[in-house]
């Protein structure tokens, strides 16, 4: 969602961010490698980039507004649902990567509820797609 905003170099660096939160509770579920694929493809990277790891210090100034963070932490959540729990670990490090951005507890939460009514959203249209 909306990830043709962000530039090359907070492109690359959401793929990493995904990397990790994707590897955070040590499951790979098809359906985040299906989102990952999903995000290149938005984002119109090539699908034989290599997702790595990336080192959280400094992430802030990547990602240097509050529109490119915001989309950042709507995408990363959307990523931590694909598998269909939203795991500690997964929530631990998005929370990590918020305050890294100067987003509030109160705004992180606002975030979540957001990005669950919006996959509710997606499931409901999806039904109404099988009759």
């Amino acid at each position: 969602m909306w990830l043709s905003v962000l530039n090359q170099i907070q492109r690359e660096a959401l793929l990493g961010l995904a990397h990790n939160v994707i590897v955070s509770d040590g499951l790979l579920d098809p359906n985040e490698e299906g989102m990952l694929d999903e995000f290149k493809r938005e984002m119109e990277l090539g699908s034989t980039i290599e997702v790595e790891y990336l080192e959280l210090s400094g992430i802030e100034r990547t990602f240097d507004s509050r529109r490119s963070r915001v989309i950042a932490v709507l995408n990363l959540l959307r990523l931590s649902y694909a598998d269909g729990a939203f795991e500690i670990e997964e929530e631990c490090l998005l929370k990590e990567i918020s305050r890294s951005f100067e987003l509030s507890e109160a705004e992180f939460l606002l975030l979540d509820n957001w990005v669950r009514r919006y996959i509710a959203l997606e499931d409901e249209a999806r039904a109404l797609m099988r009759g």
